[in-house]
């Protein structure tokens, strides 16, 4: 590559820094070393939630006036969170819907006074779903092999032009840093914003993996899965749902594993009144379920006492 195009590319680069560097703050939440954030909008802030650990937090902007923040909510799902400025200050970052396997792409972190920090590699990877390490499903990520610096855990991942592909978190438990897409991270944020959180649906079921014997179904399907014990009081139980009840179908989509069906109920069917399909002493039956909400607190409590117990049911069985 001849001298003038290595010198406009590294000028692009540092252009692309720049750019992104308006809305890319400093995070102080927890006792060790600060993390990063981004706002998304005046007085909103996205960053990482394993890294926000205590109640008082400080956020700095770019131009170093330091803000008190508060915690409007938190998605241990997807490992983000959104704090709400004591102040509408900060530009909002701008991004970009569809990243691409193969472009470059710089991680940023603003982890101290000193300023941005960044790393170059590229997009590798565009995956999904992906479970996390407490049983939850990220609907999608990305990977790249961009260095994840300390103190990058909520900082954005950007392009030449300096637009946000996602933000970047440690915290999945994949023993590497991961991206959060930017579409999903800003729906996450929307959610977070106006309900405190991500409506999941919940039916009150835990099922195992089974396969289909036979042809019972207008359809090739192979797999389904296997109602092995329901909630009192749950959706499942009052819709009827028994034990042995295979589940064939939800919301007019095959379900052949626990991810598909994982991926449904995350898609903003809380409240809702669907049908699902099972197989019920090998004959196809059509239920009516209205699906309930997870309570996020809740889980992550019952987690946090039964974490053991929980683990030891993750690789054939899940709750639902």
């Amino acid at each position: 590559m001849p001298n003038s195009d290595l010198q406009a590319l590294s000028a692009s680069l540092a252009n692309a820094v720049q750019a992104a560097g308006v809305s890319l703050v400093t995070v102080n939440a927890r006792p060790r070393f600060p993390a990063s954030g981004v706002v998304t909008a005046p007085g909103l802030v996205l960053t990482a939630s394993h890294v926000v650990q205590v109640d008082e937090i400080k956020v700095t902007l770019p131009d170093g006036e330091e803000l008190a923040a508060s915690l409007l909510g938190r998605d241990p799902h997807s490992d983000l969170a959104l704090l709400k400025l004591s102040a509408a200050k900060g530009a909002a970052a701008q991004t970009k819907a569809n990243p691409q396997v193969g472009q470059l792409a710089l991680a940023l972190g603003r982890p101290s006074p000193e300023g941005v920090q960044a790393s170059l590699g590229i997009v590798s990877t565009i995956g999904g779903p992906l479970r996390s390490h407490h049983g939850g499903l990220l609907e999608s990520y990305l990977r790249t092999d961009a260095i994840p610096y300390p103190g990058f855990s909520g900082g954005p991942l950007v392009d030449a032009e300096g637009k946000v592909l996602g933000i970047n978190t440690s915290g999945l438990g994949m023993g590497a840093s991961l991206t959060i897409p930017a579409k999903l991270a800003w729906n996450i944020a929307k959610a977070i914003e106006e309900h405190g959180g991500v409506k999941r649906g919940y039916l009150g079921i835990r099922s195992q993996l089974v396969e289909i014997a036979g042809q019972p179904l207008k359809r090739q399907q192979a797999t389904g899965l296997l109602v092995m014990s329901i909630e009192k009081d749950s959706p499942a139980a009052a819709a009827g749902l028994i034990v042995s009840d295979l589940i064939a179908g939800f919301a007019g989509q095959p379900v052949t594993d626990h991810d598909e069906l994982l991926l449904q109920l995350n898609s903003g069917v809380g409240g809702k009144s669907l049908e699902v399909e099972i197989l019920r002493g090998g004959k196809p039956l059509m239920v009516k379920v209205t699906i309930g909400e997870h309570d996020e607190a809740a889980e992550r409590e019952t987690h946090g006492r039964h974490s053991g117990r929980r683990r030891a049911w993750r690789r054939t069985r899940w709750s639902w």
